[in-house]
């Protein structure tokens, strides 16, 4: 066959670019992860999850304050009740110093954090429905996923100026959960922390992660079973937090 008589080689379909990818988890989740598990990469949403963290860091410090915060953790602690004057002021100036630390330095670990549940998600996707996907795009898809971080960060910041500083909850600043109609100090330690999990949200970043986990793999894992596979880890944590928060409070 001659040159001249060969087909044309069409060339292959250029891929999303970045904004188009961030703004497509949001507007059109199924194609955008399509495009994600052909190229997975992770880079740019881990570092405006990261700015965005710290931006929150530093509006609750300025608006509310560290103090104030751990004031408040210890009026629903009934460990702390228990106290002296003392023994509370101590408590109080140790819980600042941790708080202005993590609040800042925490930020680093959102990679390591996202390593973590993409390798517990790639065990249950593979490990229950033989998915026959790669770490690199599970990774992809936490990092994309999480991307609703951006919206609550922006929410939160809103609230933190409106709302007067005495009366902002920075646990709970969005009130997108049940925990919000419940009274923290006389509450269940373990119902309140189940309720502030049931978050909207949350339930954003479980059904993007099964979009995500289901164009990975295919005709392999239906969408219910992407889901369970999302559903199965985040239930167990919820609930072993919970139940943390009812010893240790």
């Amino acid at each position: 066959m001659t040159p001249e008589n060969s087909p044309a080689v069409e060339p292959a379909p250029a891929g999303m670019g970045e904004f188009s990818r961030i703004t497509g988890v949001f507007f059109d989740p199924k194609k955008t992860f399509e495009d994600i598990a052909k190229r997975p990469t992770w880079l740019i949403p881990v570092l405006l999850l990261i700015i965005a963290g710290l931006a929150v860091s530093v509006t609750i410090s300025q608006r509310v304050g560290w103090e104030r915060i751990v004031q408040q953790s210890m009026d629903t602690s009934s460990r702390a009740q228990q106290m002296t004057p003392e023994q509370r002021q101590q408590a109080v100036a140790m819980g600042v110093k941790i708080a202005s630390i993590m609040a800042y330095t925490g930020v680093v670990f959102v990679p390591v954090i996202f390593v973590i549940m993409a390798g517990v998600l790639l065990g249950v996707a593979s490990g229950i429905f033989s998915a026959g996907i790669r770490f690199k795009q599970v990774f992809a898809v936490v990092c994309y996923s999480s991307l609703t971080g951006l919206v609550s960060s922006v929410l939160t910041i809103v609230v933190l100026h409106l709302k007067n500083p005495d009366e902002v909850n920075v646990q709970n600043a969005l009130a997108f959960n049940p925990a919000a109609f419940m009274d923290q100090a006389t509450s269940s330690k373990f119902l309140y922390s189940l309720a502030t999990s049931l978050d909207l949200i949350s339930f954003w970043t479980i059904l993007l992660m099964a979009t995500g986990l289901k164009a990975a793999a295919g005709k392999k894992l239906t969408f219910g079973s992407a889901v369970f596979a999302v559903v199965l880890p985040w239930a167990v944590y919820v609930l072993g937090k919970s139940a943390l928060a009812g010893v240790f409070s």
